[in-house]
């Protein structure tokens, strides 16, 4: 017996149950018209009758899995689809399967990012998708999942990877995860600022080399960081969270953002808003934590590079092209700046030809959320949203 429940409206609402094998066969195929799936979803209760009875009572009942987040019905658990795309130290497939106990959880297990060939063929049929930051996900991707895809629940703060506006358009939900990533990046520009300031790279090498003759003063001799000023670009989380480290070094914190940061003006903070080109002439420390967008491409070029002082260190910890690298490395060269400290890169993992032989750079392999409390919380965050969607309920962090 064969029976539809929470059908969208004016899909599959004139038929209420059907049996025999001409019933599934009919069933079958009449689902495939209205939803594009290909399977029936056992579920109960029913809906009761005019005659107060629940439809095939006393009889297996089938439903087909209508579209729930998109017509706002239930989706039940058996023969959901989701896809997790990369490794991480919580596996997610055991909270997935307590909450979708039939689920298939494809996962990736390789411990690498998977070509994209493979990371097609892993999606073909998901409901949802766990997706790398690293993943591109743009029409092919969707495509290649299915029109039943519902989420990409992306394990980063940045969504540069992902077509949104393709995503909108086919009424797929994006997630992303910012509370995990926002404390641990603040701390990584910190690190970065205090090891580009200190020398640290240079120091480092130094004692690994086995040539240290000892203590002697004008030995790799850094910059001073109390009271100086920082310029923040990007004041969202990320950049107010590297704003409020500040306050232990009694810095002049600037900033540069859309609108006004009432919380940053205010007391200890007491920063102040300034135009980017303003700010970079007057800083003594520059940390970019901007979204990529196509406005923020570049934003660091040879021309603003060129107004910071010589005694100045930038940082990145948002995303590579934000930089123009190879303008950063004729910078570092020429020492028109004092230091660089990039948790990210712009051809990332490639580094601009030069880069990695300079003295005066720390380099980081993107480690910025990289403590496990907080990659544990990525994955945590991610996987609440795929269930909340694929329950009907409106997930958090919602792009």
């Amino acid at each position: 017996m064969f029976g539809v429940v929470a059908d969208p409206p004016g899909r599959c609402s004139d038929v209420h149950s059907q049996g025999g094998a001409h019933g599934r066969s009919r069933y079958a195929d009449l689902f495939r018209r209205c939803t594009g799936r290909r399977y029936l979803v056992p579920v109960s209760p029913l809906r009761r009758g005019s005659g107060g009875q629940w439809p095939g009572q006393g009889r297996i009942c089938l439903a087909l899995a209508a579209d729930s987040s998109r017509h706002g019905h239930l989706y039940r658990s058996a023969l959901v689809i989701i896809a997790v795309t990369a490794d991480y130290l919580q596996d997610p497939i055991a909270c997935l399967q307590k909450a979708f106990p039939d689920a298939e959880v494809r996962s990736n297990g390789t411990g690498q990012i998977l070509p994209r060939d493979i990371l097609l063929s892993k999606i073909v049929g998901a409901d949802a998708v766990i997706a790398f930051g690293r993943d591109l996900i743009d029409a092919e991707f969707f495509d290649a999942a299915g029109p039943q895809l519902r989420i990409v629940a992306n394990t980063a703060v940045g969504v540069d990877n992902i077509d949104l506006a393709e995503a909108r358009r086919r009424g797929i939900r994006v997630t992303n995860t910012p509370d995990p990533v926002c404390e641990p990046t603040a701390d990584a520009a910190w690190l970065l600022m205090l090891a580009a300031a200190r020398r640290v790279t240079e120091a480092q090498e130094l004692v690994r080399s086995g040539s240290w003759e000892g203590f002697w003063p004008t030995l790799l001799v850094g910059r001073k960081m109390l009271r100086k000023t920082l310029l923040v670009v990007g004041a969202g989380r990320i950049g107010g969270a590297i704003a409020r480290r500040s306050i232990g070094w009694e810095m002049n914190v600037l900033y540069v953002a859309n609108s006004n940061k009432p919380h940053l003006e205010s007391s200890p903070i007491e920063a102040r808003r300034v135009a980017l080109e303003d700010g970079l002439a007057q800083a003594d420390f520059v940390c970019l934590s901007v979204p990529l967008t196509e406005e923020t491409h570049h934003l660091i070029d040879a021309r603003r590079l060129g107004l910071m002082k010589d005694s100045a260190v930038l940082v990145n910890v948002a995303r590579g092209p934000v930089v123009d690298e190879a303008a950063l490395v004729r910078a570092l060269e020429a020492e028109r700046i004092f230091a660089a400290g990039l948790d990210v890169f712009e051809r990332e993992p490639a580094l601009q030809d030069g880069l990695a032989a300079l003295p005066n750079v720390v380099l980081l392999p993107h480690l910025g959320s990289a403590t496990a409390e907080d990659r544990n919380w990525v994955i945590e965050m991610a996987t609440a949203s795929v269930i909340a969607v694929l329950r009907g309920q409106v997930p958090e962090n919602l792009v």
